[in-house]
């Protein structure tokens, strides 16, 4: 064991970032302003290194890309990446780093008094890749959570995360990242936050969107969601367009799925403006912490009673589009090309 395999949330803050990743020290460091964010746990990056050392993997992925040959075509990145996740899946968690986890699992149970609490496993990287690696939703129970981890862990094989890499001639052989494990938000309604304009990088507006339903429908870009821009100083919308909505993910029984919104609820906001108060007034906290304009996704908990359902889920600097360097953009087209 090379260093400590998991933090609470709690003990989290910026200072963190390359111990357990972005997302966890920024949840952290949310949580230790006095900010709502959901309880939970955090996988270091050491944890991931000492996974592929301790299982074998490590050495089973170093010894296969040797034989692998040159790696070129869409195709070829495809086979490589299923055969190297494979390795990963394969394998079973450390004893001990296994227990830590279950240990830590057992106790975030007891603290929202739910038997199996549904959770998110969601990767940290020390440096912001958004939508490059995996998220596993509603998660529930032991033998699940330690299986879908190691999914996240895997995921830093899949092929555009080995496309990134080889354009940036780093290693293909290991990626470290955190992982979160967070309670799941039984979300009305969720989206992003946006302190500025993304467009423009004006900062006297806010611009929100929101859809019914878990947030992955926005941030993936399924579904043509709510569109408000507010105020900043006075936090009061001064622009609305109403969404299609046609379609949200929801809970299952196991993980979730995206169904289509009932057309009554396509015909009306999902979102309150009280809510939509309190989301700016959220935002302009963290934008002020940060001293950076914030990309923020929140979640309106169904458990609560406002303003204690206004959830956040995770917060990054913003990119304004015309701030993006033209290398950043051709890779991210590059990138588009291959599946996740």
């Amino acid at each position: 064991m090379s260093g400590k395999w998991v933090y609470g949330i709690e003990e989290l803050g910026q200072e963190f970032c390359d111990t357990v990743g972005k997302k966890c020290a920024n949840l952290g460091e949310m949580a230790k302003v006095g900010l709502r964010v959901p309880p939970g746990f955090a996988l270091t990056l050491t944890a991931y290194e000492d996974f592929l050392s301790i299982s074998g993997a490590g050495q089973e992925i170093k010894d296969y890309l040797i034989t692998a040959g040159d790696i070129n075509s869409i195709a070829r990145f495809n086979g490589v990446s299923a055969d190297l996740r494979e390795i990963v899946n394969s394998k079973e968690m450390p004893p001990e780093m296994k227990d830590k986890i279950l240990s830590c699992y057992k106790n975030l149970c007891l603290k929202c008094n739910i038997k199996n609490v549904a959770v998110a496993t969601r990767s940290a990287g020390a440096k912001s890749h958004p939508g490059q690696y995996e998220t596993h939703l509603n998660v529930q129970g032991e033998t699940e959570l330690c299986e879908n981890i190691k999914k996240v862990w895997a995921s830093t094989f899949n092929p555009r995360s080995l496309s990134a890499r080889k354009q940036r001639d780093l290693p293909l052989e290991s990626d470290p990242i955190g992982v979160a494990v967070i309670k799941m938000v039984r979300a009305r309604c969720a989206g992003v936050l946006f302190t500025a304009d993304p467009n423009t990088g004006d900062k006297s507006r806010m611009i929100i969107e929101a859809n019914w339903g878990l947030g992955e429908s926005v941030v993936g870009g399924n579904a043509m969601p709510d569109m408000f821009v507010l105020d900043k100083e006075r936090l009061t919308p001064i622009e609305k367009k109403m969404g299609t909505k046609e379609c949200c993910v929801v809970f299952k029984e196991s993980g979730v799925a995206e169904e289509k919104s009932p057309p009554d609820m396509c015909q009306k906001y999902c979102v309150s403006d009280e809510e939509l108060k309190e989301i700016g007034r959220l935002g302009k906290i963290l934008e002020t912490h940060f001293d950076v304009p914030q990309d923020t996704e929140w979640a309106i908990d169904e458990d609560f009673e406002f303003p204690e359902n206004v959830m956040l889920l995770q917060t990054r600097p913003e990119i304004i589009a015309e701030q993006k360097k033209p290398v950043d953009q051709v890779l991210d087209m590059m990138l588009t090309q291959f599946g996740s």
